[in-house]
């Protein structure tokens, strides 16, 4: 049987991985003041970046209309498996799933399922990769459901904000905090709830602490270390020090 595996832009698969041609990528569109960026091959990320630095207002995300998802769906494949953000975070879930069910009125033999990835970026990666894993090997499409639904609901995400800028602009901090902090250096420790909501888990004064307390953290809920999965994004000179901590 053949399949695709469909995602929203969070999904942050490398060059490499998108040359498969089992991944579909779905954009979303970003907003900041009047500009608008669709996050698709064609997107200038220094571009983007300068125009969120320049404006006081929080940038917004607009999710995919249904008919993009549906367009992807349309791809002729027998089985096609849909990762995207956590349905707490973004509209993007909510979308596929529509076009889930215009699909499934016109070609009712179709196999498709759209995974709540409960998280966001490295999630999403984790998760269209264990769905290549397991159907690749010919498992039949609802087992492969099975065992990836039970994967997100084992998978943990943890991540380090590097700015506290964004969350000053869209109200969750106030401009002292911002400046507080900001002066501070602090670094801010972030998980995510089972459900996929954003929660703290603790602050530090430097990127080092910081990632220092999530290899701890870690360490603390006893992740096989085989099992663990790091994603840094634009943090190449931090990654000699992670590779330190992890040995």
């Amino acid at each position: 049987m053949s399949f695709k595996i469909i995602v929203d832009s969070c999904c942050d698969l490398t060059g490499t991985m998108l040359k498969d041609p089992c991944f579909v990528k779905v954009p979303l569109t970003i907003r900041v003041e009047n500009s608008s960026f669709v996050d698709d091959a064609s997107l200038d990320r220094s571009d983007l970046l300068w125009a969120m630095k320049q404006s006081e207002d929080a940038p917004s995300t607009a999710c995919p209309a249904p008919q993009s998802y549906l367009d992807a769906y349309q791809c002729g494949a027998d089985d096609i498996y849909v990762v995207t953000l956590s349905a707490l975070l973004s509209g993007s879930h909510n979308s596929a799933v529509q076009a889930r069910v215009l699909l499934e009125e016109e070609e009712p033999e179709r196999n498709v399922h759209v995974f709540n990835s409960c998280s966001a970026s490295s999630g999403e990666v984790l998760t269209a990769l264990k769905i290549r894993e397991l159907a690749s090997s010919g498992m039949p499409f609802k087992k492969v459901v099975r065992e990836v639904e039970q994967y997100i609901c084992q998978m943990q995400t943890l991540f380090v904000l590097e700015s506290l800028e964004n969350l000053r602009k869209n109200g969750r901090l106030t401009k002292l905090q911002a400046v507080v902090t900001g002066a501070l250096r602090i670094k801010l420790l972030m998980g995510a709830t089972p459900q996929g909501e954003i929660c703290k888990l603790g602050q530090m004064l430097s990127m080092k602490q910081a990632l220092s307390k999530m290899v701890d953290h870690m360490a603390n809920e006893n992740w096989p270390s085989d099992q663990v999965r790091a994603y840094l994004t634009d943090m190449l000179p931090k990654l000699n020090y992670w590779k330190h901590l992890t040995k």
